[in-house]
């Protein structure tokens, strides 16, 4: 049996179940076998020339002129001359007659089967007959003794933008009158352009009010420098060296005026001993990320600025760290109202968005309740300017080790917005609000306490 089995298993064939080839529905398998190179050997050149007519190698590799079965036997008649080719293409075109026709043209006679649309159902029309809406008489006599503008109007009023153009729908809601001549069929002309005059360039006199800043002139409150070109650094240098002795400049703008780090770096020096400037623009020039970043931490130092925009800069992206240090000075910073910076991440974008908005609520909470409210605290010092009116004893800066005097006895209570500090003893304090939630109890300041989340935290020894 074992012998058996190995003859049968020796003998077995594996076959695989595939679909025979056909060619116009005739099996080929028969062909299978047939060697087609001993074929091709036995033919003769003619007769491989007449195959070659009849059958397109499916080659992608072969250059069209060898692929095509077409060959023109004609022997060439000169250089290319495309104008005339084409004259003689219409000339052949032009001569030669159309193909008649079985059955001469009679107008108004009806060749073939013509079209008959089918019976609508009976449902879809009494379907359409409910939908009909009854207006009375007043709207109906109103809409059909309307023009074609007053129509047009109604449309646009109503919102139907579909049934007129764009120069219609704005002539409607702007009231200036349809267009002559365009109807509901109407094709919209392309309207033209409005030439508005180039603006003038800037005339300011650069070394006019350089000297003006040295000079601390009190009419110069805005200086505007934007799109000055080639403003040497020299200029800049002098500049920046007399802002911190100017009283009076309030507005600074500096946008597409070529600067570079260098001289930003020099009014990064200058922001930080400005007593007096609010607005600064550096917008459009060639600052980096990270001299970005030094400007905007100058602002730490400059409790005056409340606007400070610096974007379209050289880096057109400042990347997820120069915006999280950006966004970790803006947070300290509480005297900053606006920033102008294209920030890409959006916990950068809400995180500074919503210091922004927390530094301008507190300031009109300040307004409203103490409209005349000196400022209290300086973050910088920390030391307190209050105008007590009966004391002129200067308050000592804060240290760190608590004070050998036994404070007063004051009741402080804890406000979710600011600390209102109450007079409980001593001298009789009027309820004050620290603009920056600082705890002032009595004549010592206690630096605020912040949690991780940036919610304070109310002091408890």
């Amino acid at each position: 049996m074992a012998i058996l089995d190995e003859k049968t298993s020796s003998t077995t064939k594996t076959t695989t179940l595939t679909t025979p080839a056909k060619l116009y529905g005739k099996d080929l398998s028969e062909y299978d076998d047939v060697d087609v190179e001993s074929l091709l050997a036995q033919l003769s050149p003619e007769e491989i020339t007449i195959l070659a007519k009849e059958v397109d190698p499916d080659d992608n590799f072969l250059p069209p002129d060898q692929r095509c079965s077409y060959e023109c036997t004609k022997d060439a008649t000169g250089p290319l001359n495309r104008k005339q080719l084409i004259e003689h293409i219409n000339k052949q075109a032009i001569e030669t007659p159309d193909q008649p026709e079985f059955e001469p043209y009679v107008q108004g006679k009806v060749r073939g089967k013509k079209w008959v649309p089918p019976p609508r159902d009976a449902r879809d029309i009494e379907a359409e007959e409910q939908i009909a809406i009854d207006m009375g008489e007043e709207y109906e006599h109103a809409l059909s003794d309307a023009t074609q503008e007053e129509i047009i109007d109604l449309a646009a009023i109503l919102g139907f933008h579909s049934m007129m153009n764009q120069d219609q729908y704005h002539a409607s809601l702007l009231n200036k009158g349809q267009p002559v001549g365009l109807g509901w069929d109407g094709i919209t002309k392309s309207t033209q352009q409005k030439l508005f005059p180039m603006d003038p360039p800037n005339s300011t006199d650069v070394d006019e009010s350089i000297k003006r800043v040295k000079d601390d002139d009190n009419k110069l409150v805005d200086l505007n420098l934007n799109n000055i070109k080639n403003i040497s650094d020299e200029k800049f240098e002098q500049l920046f060296a007399a802002l911190p002795q100017n009283e009076h400049l309030e507005v600074l703008s500096l946008t597409n005026v070529g600067l570079t780090d260098k001289t930003a770096l020099l009014l990064a020096e200058a922001i930080e001993k400005s007593k007096t400037l609010r607005v600064l623009n550096v917008e459009t020039n060639f600052i980096s990320p990270p001299v970005i970043v030094r400007l905007v931490q100058a602002l730490l130092k400059c409790h005056t600025i409340e606007e400070f925009r610096a974007s379209n800069q050289r880096s057109a992206v400042l990347g997820n760290k120069i915006e999280m240090e950006i966004t970790n000075l803006v947070e300290k910073n509480p005297s900053l109202l606006r920033l102008g910076l294209h920030l890409e991440f959006n916990d950068a974008r809400h995180r500074v968005a919503a210091h922004l908005q927390r530094n301008i609520d507190r300031i009109f909470r300040v307004q409203k309740l103490k409209p005349n409210l000196p400022k209290l605290i300086l973050p910088s010092n920390m030391e307190i300017e209050r105008d007590l009116g009966h004391s002129a004893t200067p308050s000592p800066s804060p240290s760190p080790s608590p004070s050998p005097q036994p404070p007063a006895d004051y009741d402080v209570e804890v406000d979710p917005d600011n600390m209102v500090i109450r007079g409980g003893g001593g001298d009789a304090y009027d309820p004050e609000i620290d603009p920056d939630n600082m705890v002032v109890p009595g004549s010592r300041a206690v630096t605020p306490n912040y949690d991780d989340e940036g919610v304070y935290q109310a002091h408890t020894n």
